[in-house]
């Protein structure tokens, strides 16, 4: 399923003297089967346009095409039940929004609330148990006895219990430690290849933004700098840096080993593994320090 702005602007509290123009002049395009990491500053429009991608928030400019529903400024949109479904949104932090006594009720709640009936709600969360990586018996036990790492799991089942098409990630891995972050951003990044879901990402992590996602979005100041491929946003280290944004460990290492030869090594390291063959390369070539 593809979403599409157009124009796309959100003014809190519109028409008041508190008004605060959050986005302006949105024009992004999320394909179906892709994978989109959204970067940028803390107050750049993330989270804003985030909430505009299930139809939480209406545009007060412009339009948001998801699927085939479109949602603009000129009129309420009533049917956005099956849009919520379709967009599922793991906000920050999702464990805090777990309520019921046992995990599989937790899970079975979302599917039970658009009518499925309950046998079929019970299937489904043993099914999207396995899928983030916890074992069936853990249905049986309150949210509140497990891990925060096992928590973060059982919430976003609960977001897959509802098959959804696209998953939109607000700093998912944010408070875990390096390990739990590299399962959590594995496991995504699985379900992407093998159902075909359409990932985006809201990250502070460049690393993460590099590593998973096809094509990066640069907020900034509540509009689109730039956007591209992994390759394209980091072709141009400095130009982040003077945003004040940061980048991947290992073009920040390329970037200053350049800086200290006055050579151009070769395009921006994106993995340790590329970093590693671009520099053994490079001196092959017969350049030296």
């Amino acid at each position: 399923m593809e979403i599409t702005t157009k124009n796309l602007a959100y003014t809190y509290q519109a028409n008041t003297p508190f008004e605060h123009r959050a986005i302006y002049d949105i024009n992004v395009s999320i394909a179906s089967n892709s994978y989109t990491a959204i970067i940028g500053h803390t107050g750049s429009g993330k989270s804003t346009l985030l909430q505009h991608l299930n139809g939480l928030l209406q545009p007060t400019a412009g339009e948001i095409q998801i699927g085939d529903t479109i949602i603009s400024s000129e009129k309420k949109q009533k049917k956005l039940r099956e849009i919520r479904r379709r967009v599922g949104i793991v906000f920050q932090f999702p464990e805090h929004q777990l309520f019921e006594e046992t995990v599989e009720k937790d899970i079975c709640f979302g599917p039970m609330n658009f009518g499925v009936p309950m046998e079929e709600a019970k299937k489904k969360a043993k099914e999207v148990i396995l899928q983030v990586g916890l074992s069936e018996d853990i249905l049986e036990k309150s949210p509140f006895d497990l891990s925060g790492g096992q928590m973060r799991r059982v919430a976003i089942a609960g977001v897959l219990a509802m098959n959804p098409n696209v998953l939109v990630l607000d700093e998912p891995t944010a408070g875990l430690d390096p390990r739990g972050r590299t399962e959590i951003m594995t496991m995504f990044d699985k379900l992407r290849k093998e159902q075909g879901i359409s990932i985006v990402l809201v990250t502070h992590s460049m690393e993460d933004a590099s590593l998973y996602a096809d094509h990066i979005i640069v907020m900034h100041k509540g509009t689109v700098y730039k956007q591209g491929t992994p390759h394209d946003i980091f072709s141009n280290p400095k130009e982040l840096i003077d945003l004040g944004l940061d980048v991947p460990e290992t073009v920040r290492f390329q970037l200053k080993l350049e800086e200290k030869i006055g050579k151009r090594i070769a395009d921006p390291s994106l993995s340790l593994q590329d970093l590693v063959k671009n520099i053994q390369h490079f001196f092959e070539r017969g350049n030296g320090l």
